[in-house]
C-alpha cells in the first residue's frame, strides 16, 4: 500500500493550511475522538491540551515524512510501540482515523475536496498498517 505523488503533495499542503491553527484542531480532533469512543479517553493520563501538541508535532512528522516513506518507517515502529505501551489496541485505529478526517474536513472547509480526502484517508491507512503490523502482528 502506498500514496500517489499527488496524494503526498495534497496532504501536506492541507496540512501547512492547518498547522495555524493546531490548538483548535487538536482540540476539535479530541473532542471528536471521544464522542466516536468515549472509552479511549481512559487512556490519555496527561492533560488533552499538552496531548493535543504531542498529536501535532507527530503529524507534523508523519507529514513531512512522506517525503521518505523508508525513513518514516521506524518513526511509525516507534511510536507504535509507544501507543500499545499506552494501552492502544488495533480496533482503535478506526475511531482515530475518523476523528481526523472530520477535523481536518472542519479545518479546511471549501478546500476539503473528495480527492483530498481520498489522500488523507490513503495516507492515515498507509501509517496505520505500518503501526499495526510491527505491534499486533509481529
Amino acid at each position: 500500500m502506498s500514496i500517489t505523488e499527488r496524494q503526498k503533495k495534497l496532504v501536506q499542503r492541507s496540512f501547512v493550511q492547518i498547522e495555524p491553527h493546531a490548538e483548535e484542531a487538536a482540540a476539535l480532533f479530541y473532542q471528536t475522538l471521544f464522542q466516536y469512543d468515549p472509552s479511549l479517553k481512559q487512556l490519555f493520563k496527561s492533560d488533552i491540551k499538552s496531548q493535543g501538541q504531542k498529536l501535532m508535532m507527530t503529524l507534523r512528522v508523519a507529514v513531512r515524512g512522506l517525503d521518505d516513506i523508508n525513513a518514516l518507517v521506524p518513526v511509525l515502529h516507534q511510536l507504535a510501540e509507544r501507543h500499545v505501551g499506552y494501552g492502544v489496541q488495533a480496533k482503535d485505529f478506526t475511531p482515530v482515523g475518523n476523528a481526523l478526517l472530520y477535523t481536518l474536513k472542519m479545518g479546511l472547509g471549501d478546500a476539503w475536496t473528495p480527492e483530498l480526502r481520498q489522500a488523507w484517508v490513503d495516507t492515515f491507512r498507509m501509517i496505520a498498517t505500518v503501526m499495526k503490523a510491527h505491534t499486533f502482528n509481529s
